[in-house]
């Protein structure tokens, strides 16, 4: 990497290694090793970033470090200008090509990983390997722009350690350093950092919209959508990834009641034949609560409290069991409000892990007791559209026993339909053609969550009875280690809600009439192990992985909780723990200068205890040789003041008789029986002394 005065370390002869690349490593030329560290620390920090960039980057990124690394292996030129200023024409036109644009974020990291990478390929000079040193910590930074997990920033912080240590290496032009002694100083400097970076996290004021760098699409990441086409929540049983962890404020922890663990998310009202569509309108006549008039929610009995921490996931809304009649106490200054279906949503996308508390009855009521023509959207269905299950309505209707009883009579009969019709819940429903509701009914009779849904809504919607399909979670799975509820991706629901006269909205999850451990025990559906989860079922038994994966999510939970969710509320709380009864930023920035001040006293205090308590012969002895030096002449810090005295007189002669004389006193003195006695004549005759000119200067 850096061109070395030492000379090039030989192959010493000596018997064939079993391994001959290895051995080829122990006898590189030093700026060999060096560039190939820094092309594997280069490698690792973009690493984290393969998910973010177009899909050309990383195999062009890594192809143009392993010729980079060839080329040093090889000790081979590197290649010529021109063919450099191509392929930089070629990375800028395919950033073009693939984000419309070369600026903004995802632009503008696309662009510093390839530059980085194409600065290696001209690592000539000491001057190239520190502009590719700064260009790697900003890529490392750069990696929080689109994830703040444990995983990643634990990766950055090897990614850290590695830069420092090609930066402390680049810094000791002279022989061949071991990579091991750089990294011990690396480590040393962090760790000196840390308590320097502890008290900027926890005192460095947070001011949205400052703080925090929110995501720029809408794309959603958590599965769920204001839309659903039939069979796209099937596919989220094969995602474990997190959708929110979940605390309930109980004496004991637990949920309530498994049949109520509902999460509301997207409302779907609006059915076009093949897709449903969420109708998200605000009622402006709302409460200081933010609960719309329309809604018409009452609820009963005592709530439960509990506390959420959400996934990122690129959309407005927020996930409570139903239903909370009071607004959702949220940091990072977002404000909720509920639709009249009961569903909350906030002011913008929730494009980082957000933490919120919140209450919820399972006992309520909502919508009108009476129908009107509100409700009469909630009945539409397309023309032309499942016929057979509009006959089969037509027919239910017809029947005198139902007709007379009311419209619960005919829910349960649907729901009696799906428990003893032979109907099946399965993973793998097969594809659904135009008559989606027809094939569910009459011909497959199996599905997932969302089929069973839609055909339950459509056939109650073809009964005049107003039906909507809500979208959320269904249970959960408590962690053991830290007592959280888990709900993952694969914990997506889909359930009904049908409008009953003097009731209100019910819910109805035609999906426990056809599974109902789905819903009673919480057991999913597993998708097919595979070859290779089979083979790791006889390397690690599931229930030791399971225990191992609970620590990892245990673990990167206080990381959500304790660093990600540390907010501005929280650095507050701190103030007023140390008896700030009402305190602001500018009292965090107040205690953050205060810290500051008294760090950089104890700082100089240190410095002037360690002048003062220095050995001064040794402090004298260092004067010394800094005068020698100016003078041409350096000399090694181990060398006694005897051997000083003779350097002194082989190159100076006659002319530094007076530094010889003195150098030999010091000599005599510094280990005579009482030295200190002695030590001040010596400092005043250094005042004294004549030093010899730079002969190499005045020539």
């Amino acid at each position: 990497m850096l061109k070395s005065n030492a000379a090039h370390a030989s192959n010493t002869a000596g018997p064939r290694r079993a391994w001959p690349v290895l051995h080829r490593l122990g006898t590189l030329p030093r700026e060999t090793r060096d560039t190939l560290w820094l092309l594997f620390v280069v490698g690792w920090v973009i690493a984290p970033l393969a998910t973010h960039v177009p899909l050309w980057t990383m195999p062009l990124a890594y192809a143009m470090l392993a010729w980079r690394g060839w080329l040093a292996w090889g000790e081979r030129p590197l290649p010529a200008r021109w063919l450099k200023g191509a392929m930089l024409i070629a990375v800028v036109a395919l950033t073009l090509m693939s984000h419309r644009t070369i600026v903004g974020r995802d632009a503008g990291v696309t662009l510093i990983v390839m530059l980085l990478v194409l600065k290696t390929l001209e690592l000539r000079a000491r001057r190239d390997a520190i502009v590719v040193f700064f260009l790697g910590f900003f890529t490392l930074l750069a990696n929080f722009f689109f994830s703040q997990s444990l995983g990643v920033a634990a990766m950055m912080v090897i990614g850290l350690l590695g830069l420092l240590t090609a930066l402390i290496n680049a810094n000791l032009p002279v022989g061949r350093p071991p990579l091991l002694r750089s990294m011990r100083t690396a480590a040393v400097m962090t760790a000196m950092g840390a308590p320097i970076m502890l008290v900027l996290f926890m005192l460095f004021p947070r001011m949205a919209p400052l703080w925090g760098m929110p995501g720029n699409d809408m794309a959603g990441k958590s599965g769920l959508s204001e839309e659903m086409t039939v069979g796209n929540i099937a596919s989220l049983v094969m995602d474990e990834g997190i959708a929110m962890r979940v605390r309930f404020n109980t004496p004991n922890g637990r949920p309530p009641e498994q049949q109520h663990m509902y999460f509301r998310g997207p409302v779907l009202t609006h059915f076009d034949g093949t897709r449903w569509t969420a109708s998200n309108w605000f009622d402006p006549r709302m409460n200081d609560q933010g609960v719309p008039a329309s809604a018409q929610l009452e609820v009963l009995g005592a709530p439960i409290s509990y506390e959420v921490t959400l996934e990122s996931n690129n959309r407005p809304w927020l996930l409570l069991l139903d239903a909370a009649d009071q607004r959702p106490a949220l940091t990072h200054n977002m404000r909720a409000r509920m639709t009249p279906a009961l569903q909350w949503l906030v002011n913008r996308p929730i494009s980082s892990v957000l933490r919120y508390s919140a209450q919820s009855h399972v006992d309520f009521r909502s919508g009108p007791m009476e129908r009107t023509s509100a409700l009469q959207p909630l009945v539409d269905l397309p023309h032309g559209f499942n016929p057979r299950t509009v006959a089969l309505a037509q027919e239910m209707r017809a029947d005198p026993q139902l007709a007379n009883q009311g419209n619960m009579a005919f829910v349960n009969a649907a729901m009696q339909r799906l428990r003893t019709g032979g109907y099946s819940y399965t993973l793998d429903p097969g594809v659904n053609g135009t008559h989606a509701a027809d094939e569910f009914w009459f011909d497959a009779k199996q599905g997932f969550c969302e089929h069973i849904a839609s055909a339950f809504v459509i056939l109650m919607r073809a009964l005049d009875i107003p039906a909507r399909i809500v979208t959320g979670y269904q249970g959960g799975e408590m962690n053991g280690i830290d007592g959280y509820w888990t709900v993952r991706q694969s914990d997506a629901h889909a359930w009904t809600e049908v409008w009953i006269e003097q009731r209100g909205w019910v819910r109805v999850d035609p999906t426990g009439a056809v599974m109902p451990t789905r819903i009673g025990q919480f057991q999913r559906l597993q998708p097919p192990r595979g070859m290779f989860g089979t083979a790791m079922d006889t390397v690690i038994s599931p229930t030791a992985f399971a225990r191992m994966r609970s620590v990892w999510e245990a673990v990167n939970n206080g990381w959500n909780q304790w660093v990600l969710n540390y907010t501005q509320e929280r650095q507050l709380n701190l103030l007023r723990s140390l008896g700030i009864e009402s305190p602001s930023w500018q009292d965090l920035g107040r205690l953050l200068g205060t810290i500051i001040a008294l760090a950089a006293l104890a700082g100089a205090g240190w410095s002037f205890w360690e002048k003062n308590h220095q050995d001064p012969w040794q402090r004298m002895l260092q004067l010394t040789r800094k005068r020698l030096q100016s003078a041409g002449l350096e000399l090694p810090a181990h060398l006694p003041p005897r051997s000083m005295a003779s350097a002194v007189q082989a190159r100076y002669g006659e002319e530094a008789r007076s530094l010889y004389d003195w150098l030999m006193h010091v000599d005599s003195a510094r280990y005579a029986r009482h030295p200190d006695h002695a030590l001040n004549g010596l400092k005043k005759e250094f005042a004294r002394l004549q030093w010899p000119r730079n002969k190499a200067k005045s020539g």
